[in-house]
């Protein structure tokens, strides 16, 4: 879920190309699944159950993969997509969620691994970007584990950095990860 009751800034991470990427297995009863044409109902679901948008009219489907639950139904998704600085492209991970009903099972640490693995395999070994915010402070611990850094300066895609502002917020929430 978004932390909402947090001052909103942008947070620009980039992972370094190269390093190895950790594989994270998911519980017996998920598994992960490519994007099929229907599923972007279930993708606006997710994403407005975790306050992304307001409304499940907002939603835009991308390359993206799914994990389901048993019964097929999605409970998380994650896009391997790419953003254009200038005249490059950049690999980037886009739109983490996991319905709040099954967060703190992992999900998203598998869906980041799978994300990576699939940039690596469609972009080439190159430098992974995203966008995030303050907001999104759970999904900050997860992307620095999984060997993302903080970009002091600059950017990519045109979003802006709010290094500066957005440090003094995290080292609030993430202590033990934010120095």
């Amino acid at each position: 879920m978004l932390d909402k009751t947090l001052p909103y800034f942008n947070v620009i991470m980039k992972r370094r190309a190269g390093l190895p990427i950790a594989m994270h297995g998911l519980p017996a009863e998920f598994s992960v699944a490519e994007f099929v044409p229907g599923d972007e109902v279930q993708w606006a679901s997710i994403e407005t159950a975790v306050g992304e948008f307001a409304t499940e009219s907002d939603e835009l489907a991308r390359r993206c993969v799914f994990v389901r639950g048993v019964d097929g139904d999605a409970v998380g998704t994650i896009t391997s997509w790419w953003n254009t600085t200038e005249e490059r492209r950049d690999p980037s991970v886009h739109w983490l969620a996991v319905r709040p009903d099954s967060q703190g099972l992992g999900l998203a640490k598998s869906l980041v691994s799978e994300c990576l693995k699939r940039l690596v395999w469609l972009e080439g070994g190159r430098d992974i970007f995203l966008h995030t915010q303050t907001w999104s402070h759970r999904a900050i611990a997860i992307y620095l584990k999984a060997g993302f850094e903080f970009v002091r300066q600059g950017s990519f895609g045109g979003y802006p950095n709010d290094y500066a502002k957005a440090m003094p917020v995290l080292r609030t929430v993430l202590p033990s990860l934010v120095r």
